[in-house]
């Protein structure tokens, strides 16, 4: 009689996990700061945004020029990193950096542009302030309208230790920033779950309403009628769905 089947095969993976498995099997390294290298860059920016799919707050990017050749063990996309490793890792990127900026685009900006394009706009700003000025950028699945020279690289914060580098730095400042306003807003459980849409964000928006710093042409903050909305007043949601992931905030 064959044995019986298990329940563990890879059907029975959610599609979360299996993507979590394979981001955990890349190699974050110097590849294409090296390549852009060969092609003459001297100054090699790594560009990534966090916070494209909250509910709440500002959008942040940071931009990072780091040395040739850098090597930050366990540096990778901050998402699969702990509060602790990412504030250390944050901390050696940020003295070892030859420079790094951050950028923030609040939530006015984010609805009346759009999300994508409220990314961009930070990520544009962060390139912006570097100083030295960057010959050659490596961004996360994105363009950027600079004259630069750029690499758009997928899972890019899991392959370009400039973009994880990056990625660690604007999550860090972010979640900072979430944890400052959770004082200011404390029932909406801003610590925990930074902005994004858990079921604890979404009960406390049912039962509180939306906060001033709530993106109101996201769909499930645009359900609810703002204290303060005129009645005539009614917010567009056609492009406010909340992507796919996940000035002042």
């Amino acid at each position: 009689m064959p044995p019986a089947k298990t329940s563990h095969g890879p059907a029975d993976v959610t599609a979360a996990t299996q993507k979590w498995r394979m981001l955990r099997s890349l190699s974050c390294g110097n590849k294409f700061e090296n390549a852009a290298r060969a092609q003459g860059a001297t100054l090699v920016a790594g560009v990534d945004e966090v916070g494209r799919g909250a509910l709440f707050g500002c959008v942040v990017a940071a931009a990072v020029i780091l040395p040739e050749n850098t090597r930050i063990r366990g540096l990778r996309d901050s998402k699969q990193l702990l509060r602790k490793d990412r504030e250390r890792l944050a901390r050696l990127v940020e003295e070892k950096a030859i420079a790094f900026a951050i950028e923030e685009v609040d939530v006015e900006t984010i609805d009346r542009i759009n999300i994508y394009q409220a990314s961009r706009l930070a990520m544009t700003g962060a390139v912006a302030r570097l100083m030295p000025q960057p010959d050659h950028l490596l961004i996360d699945a994105m363009r950027l309208d600079l004259p630069c020279a750029q690499t758009s690289i997928i899972y890019g914060d899991s392959l370009s230790i400039s973009i994880a580098a990056a990625s660690v730095l604007a999550k860090v400042y972010r979640d900072q920033r979430m944890r400052e306003l959770h004082e200011v807003y404390p029932q909406y459980g801003l610590a925990s779950h930074k902005g994004y849409s858990t079921p604890e964000h979404l009960a406390a928006l049912e039962k509180y309403g939306p906060t001033p710093l709530h993106r109101r042409s996201f769909r499930p903050v645009a359900q609810f009628r703002l204290p303060w909305d005129a009645p005539s007043e009614s917010i567009s949601t056609d492009t406010a769905t909340v992507p796919a992931e996940g000035g002042a905030c």
